[in-house]
C-alpha cells in the first residue's frame, strides 16, 4: 500500500512539475528600463496586468531616464521609459521610429530637512533657482524669509541634493529652472544630466530622497510620491499666476489642462510653468518609448495591449499613488497613436 501511495504521490509531483514547466514555457517576459519618476505606478501596473493577462511578466529596471533612452536606442529592452522627451537629434540616432506614449503626469517637489520648522515652506521661482545656483546658501536668507513671513528660519547652511544619474526628473526640474531664470538657462541649461553648480549627487529619486532625509539642512527635488513615502515635507511654489500652489494630484491635473490645447501630435510636451491659477508649476509627463515597427509580432502585440490597458483601465490606480490620471481627450489621441504600431 505504501509503495502504491508513494508511486501516486511521485506521479502527481511529476505532473505538477510538468505543468509548471509548461506554464513557464508559455510565460513571455517583457523587458523595460528607465525612469524612476513613475516607478511606483509602473510596479502597480505590472502586478495588476498579470491578472488581466497571466501569460506575460515584466522585468523593469528603474535606472533613470538616461539609461532607459540608451537601452531602447540600443534595442537591449522591449521598451524604454523617460520623463524627458528625446531631442530631434536623439530620435535621428535611433535605429527605427520611436514613439512617445504618455502614461501619466506627476509633480516634482522641492523637499527639505529642517526639523525645527513645522510649517510648510514657500518658494518663489527666483529663490529656487538661486539656491540651486549656490547664490543663496543659508536658510535664514532674507529672500527665503520674505516668502515665509513669521517662520523662524535657522541660520544653517543649505546643502543642495541633486541627481547623479541621467534623469527625467532632472530634465523636468532644469526645464523649469531654465524657464524662470535667465542665468540658469545660460549657465547651466536643461537636460537629463547637467553640470550642477553646487551640491551632492544621489542616484535615482530614491537616492535624492535618502540624502535629504539623512542630512539636516538639505534641500532637493524628487517626484511627489517619493517625498510622501519618505515622510519628507515639500514646499508650495509660486506659479505663473503669482499664487503659491501645493503640489497635488489636482494641481498637477491643472498643469496638464493648461497645456492640453497646445500639445504637439508626437506628445513631446513640457508642462512646466503652465497657465492656470491653480496649476503647480513643476510638473511633467512621463513616457513609454516603443518602436513604431515591432520586429516580433507576438511580443509587439503583447506590449501594445498592455499600453492600451495602462492608458485606459490602468489610470484608475494613478491617483492613489499621487500621479495625475490622463484626461480622456488625451487618452483617445494616445489610443489612435497605438493603433499605428505595426508588426
Amino acid at each position: 500500500m505504501k509503495r502504491i501511495l508513494l508511486g501516486c504521490m511521485t506521479g502527481i509531483l511529476a505532473l505538477s512539475l510538468a505543468a509548471g514547466a509548461a506554464l513557464a514555457g508559455k510565460l513571455l517576459l517583457i523587458n523595460g528600463a528607465g525612469a524612476t519618476f513613475p516607478y511606483p505606478l509602473y510596479s502597480k501596473w505590472f502586478y495588476e496586468y498579470t491578472k488581466v493577462d497571466p501569460t506575460v511578466n515584466f522585468n523593469y529596471q528603474s535606472i533613470g531616464s538616461g539609461g532607459g533612452i540608451k537601452q531602447i536606442t540600443a534595442q537591449t529592452v522591449d521598451f524604454g521609459a523617460s520623463d524627458g522627451a528625446l531631442t530631434d537629434e536623439q530620435l535621428k540616432t535611433a535605429p527605427g521610429e520611436l514613439l512617445h506614449i504618455p502614461m501619466t503626469a506627476g509633480a516634482v517637489v522641492i523637499t527639505y530637512n529642517l526639523p525645527q520648522v513645522s510649517q510648510n515652506l514657500k518658494f518663489s521661482p527666483d529663490v529656487i533657482a538661486d539656491i540651486f545656483l549656490g547664490k543663496i546658501s543659508r536658510w535664514n536668507d532674507p529672500r527665503i524669509a520674505q516668502d515665509n513671513p513669521g517662520v523662524d528660519l535657522p541660520a544653517e547652511n543649505i546643502i543642495v541634493a541633486h541627481r547623479s544619474d541621467g534623469s527625467g526628473t532632472t530634465n523636468i526640474f532644469t526645464d523649469y529652472l531654465s524657464s524662470v531664470s535667465a542665468v540658469w538657462k545660460s549657465e547651466v541649461g536643461k537636460g537629463t544630466s547637467v553640470n550642477w553648480p553646487v551640491g551632492l549627487g544621489g542616484k535615482g529619486n530614491e537616492g535624492v530622497a535618502g540624502l535629504v532625509k539623512q542630512t539636516e539642512g538639505a534641500i532637493g527635488y524628487v517626484e511627489l510620491a517619493y517625498a510622501v513615502k519618505n515622510g519628507l515635507p515639500y514646499a508650495d511654489v509660486r506659479n505663473k499666476s503669482g499664487n503659491f500652489v501645493t503640489p497635488s494630484i489636482e494641481s498637477t491635473t491643472a498643469a496638464v489642462n493648461g497645456k492640453i490645447d497646445s500639445m504637439p501630435s508626437d506628445f513631446r510636451v513640457s508642462l512646466v510653468n503652465p497657465d492656470g491659477a491653480d496649476a503647480y508649476p513643476i510638473a511633467g509627463v512621463t513616457w513609454i518609448l516603443v518602436y513604431k515597427h515591432q520586429p516580433d509580432k507576438v511580443r509587439g502585440e503583447k506590449i501594445v495591449k498592455f499600453l492600451y490597458w495602462a492608458v485606459s483601465d490602468g489610470q484608475r490606480y494613478a491617483a492613489d499613488l499621487l500621479y495625475a490620471p490622463l484626461p480622456q481627450s488625451m487618452v483617445k489621441k494616445i489610443e489612435k497613436r497605438l493603433g499605428e504600431i505595426t508588426y
